[in-house]
């Protein structure tokens, strides 16, 4: 009988050790230093109108969110604040940025062509990107709900066949057969 607590004892610390491996495993995959984060459009957007409306000039303002922002953006955006400064042209300055910051360049266009307040316009943006991606989690959701009727169903269906059902007919069967 000791001789089947003791392999028990050690299958128990084999599965500890196994478990413990894991989790460890899981836990530097958490830790790991990955990419910077990039904020979105609307965050942007956002920093963008409290810098301007906090008196700071587009320049300004371009360079400050930018180096806050960090990553691709955020380098893309200091770039454009430093070469508006520097005296370049509006499609020099922003020359090289990444796709997804044209909204703002577009938004802060307009202010810096004709000296109109760029607020508004960004409050405009960072509410419509919003919107965008509401729009887009909703899609998704709905794309993940058709999506899953088929495994459910392969699931759930002989399950309850197997549970419901086929206990049912030979209670049934028996109740027949019982009697005759």
């Amino acid at each position: 009988m000791s001789g089947v607590v003791v392999h028990g004892l050690v299958l128990l610390a084999i599965a500890g050790c196994a478990a413990a491996v894991w989790r460890g495993r899981a836990v530097a995959q958490v830790l790991a230093v990955g990419p910077e984060p990039e904020l979105d459009v609307a965050a942007l957007a956002d920093l963008l109108v409290a810098a301007v409306a906090a008196g700071s000039s587009v320049p300004g303002a371009l360079g400050a969110v930018g180096q806050a922002a960090g990553g691709e953006d955020g380098r893309a955006l200091v770039r454009a604040g430093a070469g508006l400064a520097r005296g370049a042209g509006w499609h020099t300055a922003w020359a090289g940025r990444p796709e997804r910051l044209a909204p703002l360049e577009r938004a802060l266009a307009d202010a810096w062509h004709t000296g109109a307040a760029p607020v508004p316009v960004l409050r405009h943006v960072a509410t419509r990107a919003r919107r965008e991606r509401r729009e887009a989690a909703t899609q998704a959701a709905a794309r993940l709900g058709v999506r899953l009727v088929l495994p459910l169903g392969l699931c759930l269906l002989p399950s309850f066949a197997l549970l419901g059902i086929v206990p049912l007919v030979l209670s049934l069967g028996a109740g027949l057969l019982g009697e005759q």
